[in-house]
């Protein structure tokens, strides 16, 4: 009776695998992995200074206290040279945590808080330093505004376009194939911030107080790159 049943089992299956195997797509034959980028250099026109501090104490309120009084003592003076899309304005976080001793109670507490200011009128920027004292600068960083980095990103993504669809025509004859047909794409464009280096912005905190920020916005990068894959055929 087991052997009666077994090979109508055997049968169904190998006749499932046939089918199965008529209805699955060939695998792709001829495909190329393919990938061309191209960058231009372009004046930075972005400049981001973030101002910070800290604060200790044995009370948590007071310490939150002092810090909300040092931010609103900068928030003062950066508003008045705040410009709808030449200066913008804007606090960081603020945040207050316990110190604990070794027996693990809460020995004190500490906190900080940031306020951020960023935009194009670099000079209005820089003159801010010595006009702050309620905070020190943390972070210096120039980078492309949005409106200068979609100016170039098409000119830079058709240039890699370019360069991919020449690198494909050039694999496709090295291979001996006449001629070949896009299968998919991908494009992503890249533009990395550039930060000032660590001893100029030692040399900025360091300044007198009556002097600005030195400006030195260099030049930032935008890299557009293709990959993908072509039929060669």
């Amino acid at each position: 009776m087991r052997a009666f049943t077994f090979v109508p089992c055997l049968a169904l299956a190998a006749w499932l695998g046939a089918v199965q195997a008529q209805t699955l797509p060939a695998p792709p034959q001829r495909v190329v992995q393919l990938s061309a980028s191209a960058s231009m250099d372009v004046p930075n026109d972005w400049l981001t200074l973030a101002f910070s501090t800290t604060r200790e104490g044995a009370d948590a309120g007071a310490v939150q206290s002092a810090l909300r009084q040092a931010l609103d003592a900068a928030l003062v003076e950066a508003r008045k040279v705040a410009k709808p899309g030449q200066v913008e304005v804007r606090a960081g976080n603020l945040s207050v945590y316990p110190r604990y001793t070794a027996k693990g109670a809460i020995g004190g507490w500490q906190g900080s808080t940031e306020l951020l200011v960023e935009g194009r009128d670099m000079g209005a920027i820089s003159q801010l330093v010595p006009r702050i004292n309620s905070m020190s600068i943390a972070r210096v960083a120039y980078s492309l505004s949005r409106e200068a980095r979609e100016q170039v990103e098409s000119e830079v993504g058709a240039r890699a376009i370019e360069r991919y669809k020449g690198r494909a025509g050039e694999i496709t004859r090295q291979f001996g194939f006449s001629r070949w047909s896009l299968r998919e794409v991908q494009v992503q464009t890249d533009t990395p911030p550039v930060g000032m280096p660590v001893l100029m912005r030692a040399k900025a905190m360091a300044a007198p107080a009556d002097e600005s920020l030195p400006v030195e916005p260099g030049r930032g990068q935008v890299t557009a790159t293709i990959s993908g894959s072509v039929q060669m055929e």
